[in-house]
């Protein structure tokens, strides 16, 4: 190798300094996400969506996780700020608690953008999904599915397994399925709040089960609780009731078939959800004109099109377009 002078060796090292700096702080936009717990399947899903995406367009994403607790997410949105992100995306812990947050955002000129969970103002947009709708579509599939055994509604007790206490998602998904369940005379018994984990379903649905050994059809607000619910009525020997989710977890959907015990799911890919949300965050960024609320799509899935979904992930995806540039 040829010697270098002084000159050029500072030179290269400017340049290299240059390209260093490049890498650690990336060519395109800072977005900052704070998110409300990573202690879910879907959560961990819909961050990793959002990294994937905002990789493949360029952008650095800083994500923080508030682990369920609202004090070390309003820290956490304080830091994304002082950092300097261009746009700040939230699921908040309580949409409440976080205001001031919000007013900090909008004072310093940066745009919010809500996901998966919605406040009340302070957001440009939400990225979101019509958790009403997921909740009528799974009740109509039940209605089909008494129909089919030929139950009558009177007769047909349904026992729901319920997300979180005061939750906007939790409202939605019970709102929509008595809006379907309940206008046809089904009675349902409204079980615990467990918080959309498997474990917490199973301890509800063991009490709910020998209080109501008549139960015909468990819905859950989430598969995860729904396959926890599933669980009990298999080791007490219950094939006779029917289950039924939301989410799309790809577990549930694979066992998922004609004649089966599960029934139905509403689709919910939080990876897709992520994408979306950078991509919303991109179209904010640029100043152009987006809805209040971005739907990313849902479709019902039973046994009769269950085969039609890709259920390599460990949600089945459903991508439909948003964006012009979505692929």
């Amino acid at each position: 190798m040829p010697p270098v002078s002084m000159n050029s060796f500072f030179k290269l090292l400017f340049v290299g300094l240059l390209a260093c700096s490049a890498k650690a702080y990336g060519a395109g936009l800072l977005i900052g996400f704070s998110q409300v717990t990573l202690q879910s399947p879907f959560y961990v899903e819909l961050k990793e969506g959002a990294e994937a995406a905002a990789k493949a367009s360029g952008d650095q994403l800083i994500f923080l996780d508030a682990n369920g607790d609202v004090n070390k997410q309003n820290n956490d949105i304080q830091d994304l700020i002082s950092r300097g992100v261009k746009v700040l995306i939230l699921n908040p812990v309580n949409p409440q608690a976080v205001a001031p947050s919000l007013e900090a955002a909008k004072s310093a000129g940066i745009p919010v953008i809500t996901v998966d969970r919605p406040v009340e103002k302070g957001a440009v947009a939400h990225v979101g999904r019509d958790n009403v709708k997921m909740g009528n579509l799974v009740g109509q599939a039940v209605l089909e599915y008494l129909k089919s055994k030929n139950i009558s509604p009177a007769s047909a007790k349904v026992i729901e397994i319920q997300g979180d206490a005061g939750g906007i998602v939790m409202a939605n998904r019970r709102d929509g399925f008595h809006s379907a369940v309940k206008a046809a005379g089904v009675p349902i018994i409204e079980g615990p709040y467990s918080e959309y984990i498997r474990a917490n379903a199973v301890t509800a649905m063991q009490d709910l089960l020998q209080a109501h050994p008549d139960v015909k059809v468990v819905y859950a607000h989430n598969d995860d609780m729904a396959l926890g619910a599933l669980q009990v009525l298999k080791e007490a020997g219950r094939n006779d009731v029917a289950v039924a989710g939301i989410d799309g977890l790809s577990e549930a959907l694979k066992i998922m078939k004609p004649g089966g015990q599960y029934i139905s799911t509403a689709l919910n890919d939080p990876r897709y959800l992520g994408d979306v949300t950078i991509q919303t965050a991109r179209q904010v960024a640029a100043k152009k004109s987006v809805p209040a609320f971005i739907d990313a799509g849902t479709t019902l899935v039973t046994s009769a099109n269950v085969t039609q979904f890709d259920l390599d992930a460990l949600f089945a995806s459903y991508r439909p377009k948003i964006f012009a540039e979505t692929k």
